[in-house]
């Protein structure tokens, strides 16, 4: 095969060529010239950071003859053959593959002979974490009484795997991943010697998506290479990476800080039509929110650190939002991402959290977007203040009066002890918008096998419904049915009050069940945090009706079945036997029933 990747031509033969990790090189180097060379090193890291390159570089300099500043000549006999592989006293070994224990004594047995060829016999142990206890304990012995004229190298991406016995033996060198204006350079580089035309803006894009892998970083390269025909324009990196544009970033965010919620949805639907990448677009959505924060702070440093794309629109962006709403926004981005990753449905979790961060707390939103404008805070009114010392006094009076009326006896006044009054107090709390003369009728009729009916169903429900009706429908669900009624309750009362307001919505769920079961049922909302006080007030404002309606029941059931006193019979006491207990049961299921004596 005549075509060789990028990473594989441009594989650094020299410490210098080694990118962004200059103490490491710079201590190896000085290590090789003053000959204080170690029997084993260990290389840990991230992927792409150049520990298989360091530990090929330092098995030729160790062994060249012709070493000039701690640098190999990669002129001689030795450094072509290592260069080519061929050399027997350097030996690489996947410890993905080779983990057992007798690989490892294996190699313990043929350390015990001199090299070859070259002065050091060096061995080379990639993902060394994948050993076995057994091949780590072979290794052990090794490293403790190690043969002359032997090192080991080992290198892993997950060193808390490898045991401290292990590490103790070692010097171990920290790999860091490679900043992106430091992959950036050495792509220009590669890019200038291969004479390939490109774009600025394309090459931020690939730095970034490499995730400080250089190894990445010139995969992916590569992939824009053969797609652009030899060419490297900004439109291609966005493809080849499924990143999302700056642009349509700042049309993402200017809705979000508008308070767009169909607009956004509309966007994300159309970076989704695109094939991008859900997570790709979450994580840049993340680093364009840590841009605005930093510019924010200092402008210098986002274009100085990561390689941020500053226009017009971006300035006018991180004019018009505030620091407190930034971290909720990455909050709720940090927790998306999570979720994602355990996903088959990640166009719905986008949805979800566009709907969240278009209603974040007014509170928060009402902020400067820069604590650096002091000269933006209102002027304290005189008389303004007077009123409020005024009313902080009337509001301390009416506090005092209603301890004394407290503290005062029952005797004074039958009604303060009556209980009665505490059932309208109860009520009110409840929001004012709840349909209770719809919600009634349909628990008077509702059953359990009518809200299973619903709950089968309420999937395919929500896939008929169009993007915008389904992000506000996605934390609902059914919680009590009849023949002529569904009641629907929802997690955030937001989401309820946005639902209660959208008469369209409504219109959508009942013509897509009369689609999906064959009839019409009338849809209520409810928030799903009071539902539990309007089942409660349901059943007991229906108490006396449904302790007649029992009898009947159990007469029409077993007619030869005779009345019983309840003092007769001690049973009449259980809780499975009340009339009001059964109707509860049948409406909204036993696993949610909790049965309190009045």
């Amino acid at each position: 095969m005549s075509y060789q990747a990028l990473y594989r031509v441009w594989r650094p033969q020299r410490f210098d060529e080694i990118v962004g990790q200059s103490i490491i090189t710079r201590t190896l180097k000085n290590a090789l010239i003053t000959k204080q060379i170690s029997h084993a090193y260990l290389f840990t890291g991230p992927r792409g950071t150049g520990k298989t390159s360091a530990a090929k570089i330092f098995a030729k300099a160790v062994n060249c003859h012709y070493l000039k500043d701690g640098e190999p000549c990669n002129q001689c006999e030795t450094c072509k053959a290592i260069n080519e592989g061929s050399l027997n006293d350097v030996i690489e070994i996947d410890a993905a593959s080779n983990n057992g224990v007798e690989e490892i004594r294996d190699i313990r047995d043929k350390a015990k002979y001199a090299p070859t060829q070259a002065d050091y016999k060096v061995y080379i142990i990639d993902e060394v974490h994948m050993l076995s206890t057994g091949a780590f304990n072979a290794l052990l012995k090794t490293l403790e009484e190690p043969p002359a004229n032997v090192i080991f190298i080992l290198a892993t991406t997950e060193p808390h795997k490898i045991p401290a016995t292990i590490i103790s033996r070692t010097q171990k060198f920290d790999f860091k991943r490679i900043k992106p204006q430091d992959i950036l350079q050495r792509m220009e580089y590669i890019l200038d010697q291969k004479k390939v035309e490109y774009d600025d803006k394309a090459l931020k894009i690939i730095a970034k998506a490499a995730e400080g892998g250089m190894r990445d970083a010139l995969s992916i390269l590569d992939q824009a290479m053969s797609y652009g025909d030899n060419k490297i324009t900004y439109e291609n990196a966005l493809l080849v990476t499924g990143s999302v544009t700056n642009e349509l970033l700042t049309t993402y965010m200017e809705q979000i800080i508008a308070k767009d919620t169909k607009s956004a949805l509309i966007t994300v639907q159309k970076i989704l039509d695109e094939g991008k990448d859900a997570s790709r677009f979450i994580e840049d959505l993340t680093s364009y929110c840590q841009d605005i924060l930093l510019y924010q702070q200092d402008p210098g440093i986002v274009e100085e650190m990561e390689l941020g794309i500053i226009d017009d629109q971006f300035k006018k962006l991180s004019g018009q939002i505030s620091d407190q709403e930034i971290y909720q926004i990455i909050n709720e981005l940090n927790n998306i991402s999570n979720s994602l990753r355990f996903t088959a449905h990640p166009d719905v979790y986008l949805e979800v959290l566009t709907v969240k961060i278009t209603h974040l707390d007014a509170t928060v939103q009402s902020g400067p977007a820069k604590e650096s404008q002091p000269a933006a805070q209102p002027t304290v009114n005189p008389e303004v203040t007077s009123e409020i010392q005024q009313l902080t006094q009337e509001v301390t009076k009416l506090k005092s009066e209603i301890d004394s009326l407290k503290k005062a006896p029952a005797v004074e006044n039958n009604v303060v002890s009556t209980p009665e009054p505490s059932k309208p107090v109860e009520s009110h709390t409840m929001d004012n918008h709840i349909e209770l003369a719809k919600i009634y009728p349909i628990l008077g009729k509702a059953t359990r096998k009518q809200l299973n009916q619903f709950k089968e169903v309420w999937p395919d429900l929500m896939k008929a419904l169009s993007v915008t009706q389904r992000a506000v429908m996605h934390v609902s669900s059914p919680v009590a049915a009849s023949s002529g009624g569904v009641i629907v309750a929802f997690e955030y009362p937001f989401l309820y009050q946005k639902a209660q307001g959208d008469t369209s919505l409504k219109d959508a769920l009942e013509n897509n069940l009369d689609r999906i079961v064959g009839k019409a049922p009338q849809i209520v909302f409810v928030p799903e945090n009071q539902w539990p006080d309007i089942r409660h007030e349901y059943l007991v404002s229906h108490r006396d009706k449904l302790k007649k309606a029992a009898p009947k029941e159990a007469k029409d059931n077993d007619p030869k079945a005779e009345p019983t006193d309840d003092s007769d019979s001690p049973d009449t006491t259980d809780s499975e036997s009340q009339p009001v207990v059964k109707k509860a049961a049948e409406l909204f299921g036993t696993d949610i029933l909790d049965i309190k004596d009045d």
